[in-house]
């Protein structure tokens, strides 16, 4: 009996997904659960398990659209599973040797300690060109680089070097175009601005170096950066609703839950996963819902409903070094949040200098819907959390905060 895999439904508003790439080859044996296929949908990759075990027969390219609903693939399901064919050591070298005496192989060239190896004269010249011997061919004895190949060989810009220079051409994953689209989208389509501050991460740094040890070994998580900021975002957004909220058409919508997304680098790119209700979770529920998230993005386990919704957006570019940057605001939000590396800085304190861990951050907005006094004013409330996070965000009541 052949059984007909169509496409199943990645999630919903998704009418088509494509082809990334065929896991296994056609007529093939596979087993049930077994990833056959790899396929992108415009929110996300995800694998394509076999439905059960038999042959199989591909009915789409990779790269290939396909409708969901439309049949990928088929498999036998009374096929006999193939037995493995061993082939001894001492069979193939016979087969080898066989062929080898059918096959002429071209004699290859003597080459000797000299071949390619400047005279004195030659090295001397060729330093002075700013050119090694690998980039030109000697016609000496044994391919010795000559001084007269020396002179003759002429330097240029674009000299070629001892690495092959190759190009090669890659079409985007569905997921990349889409991401390309969006991107452009709110480039052209929203009043997108950014306003900057700066953070001591001093307080921070006291709280987690006396703190962590302890919390790590209560709740089995790290205490991280990332539940500081949503806490501290949280409590922004409280301030300043209409940084939660979106516009659509000549409606404003707002909204009177938290939904953070966190912008995670995973294999198939950049995901943005969603922390539902940030306001009614502790530090130790942020921080664990972060690190479910970040596991499931990074294996490619994360799925569509996993990125759908979100208010606002907070992405981490210090993670890889970024010390400024303008995040692109995460349609149909209105507000991104940029956290960026920390770096030990001279600043005044009390009228001295004195060094501190700063980190600058970034508050992209769509000026359509939020004024300057909404963003700089909801800025300077996250600032104020995290170099106060002791009166702010535990209300002065540190160890019971942390579940300590």
């Amino acid at each position: 009996m052949s059984l007909e895999m169509k496409v199943p439904s990645p999630g919903e508003s998704i009418t088509e997904v494509e082809i990334a790439e065929w896991l296994v080859s056609d007529g093939d044996w596979v087993e049930k659960d077994q990833a056959i296929a790899e396929v992108d949908s415009d929110k996300a990759t995800l694998e394509l398990p076999a439905e059960a075990s038999g042959i199989i027969t591909l009915k789409a390219e990779e790269g290939d659209a396909v409708a969901v609903g439309a049949i990928v693939c088929l498999i036998d399901t009374d096929a006999p599973m193939p037995k493995e064919k061993n082939v001894t050591p001492e069979k193939s070298v016979t087969t080898k040797q066989d062929k080898s005496k059918d096959h002429q192989v071209p004699e290859i060239p003597k080459e000797t300690y000299a071949t390619g190896t400047a005279s004195p004269a030659a090295k001397k010249i060729l330093a002075e060109k700013n050119m090694l011997p690998s980039m030109i061919k000697g016609t000496g004895k044994d391919g010795r680089i000559t001084k007269d190949d020396a002179v003759k060989a002429t330097p240029s810009m674009g000299t070629k070097g001892d690495k092959l220079r190759e190009t090669s051409r890659k079409k985007l994953s569905m997921l990349r175009r889409k991401v390309a689209e969006r991107l452009v989208t709110v480039k052209n389509e929203t009043a997108m601005l950014t306003t900057f501050n700066e953070v001591d991460m001093s307080p921070i740094f006291a709280l987690r170096k006396k703190y962590k040890e302890e919390f790590k070994e209560k709740h089995g998580v790290g205490l991280g950066f990332m539940s500081f900021f949503t806490l501290a975002v949280v409590r922004a957004l409280e301030l300043y609703p209409d940084v939660n909220s979106m516009i659509d058409g000549d409606f404003q919508i707002k909204h009177d839950f938290k939904d953070i997304s966190i912008a995670v680098s995973g294999p198939k790119g950049l995901m943005v996963p969603v922390i539902r209700n940030a306001e009614n979770l502790s530090f130790r529920e942020v921080e664990s819902e972060v690190k479910r998230l970040a596991i499931l993005a990074r294996e490619g386990n994360i799925t569509v409903d996993d990125m759908t919704g979100g208010t606002f957006t907070i992405t981490n570019g210090g993670v890889f070094g970024s010390m400024l940057s303008t995040p692109i605001i995460n349609p149909p939000q209105s507000g991104i949040l940029g956290m960026h590396n920390i770096v030990e800085r001279p600043v005044a304190i009390e009228g001295k200098v004195e060094i501190r861990p700063i980190m600058y951050v970034a508050l992209s907005y769509d000026h359509r819907i939020i004024d300057g006094r909404e963003s700089v004013g909801f800025l300077v409330a996250v600032k104020e959390a995290l170099e106060n996070p002791g009166e702010l965000l535990m209300n002065n009541e540190i160890k019971k905060a942390l579940e300590l």
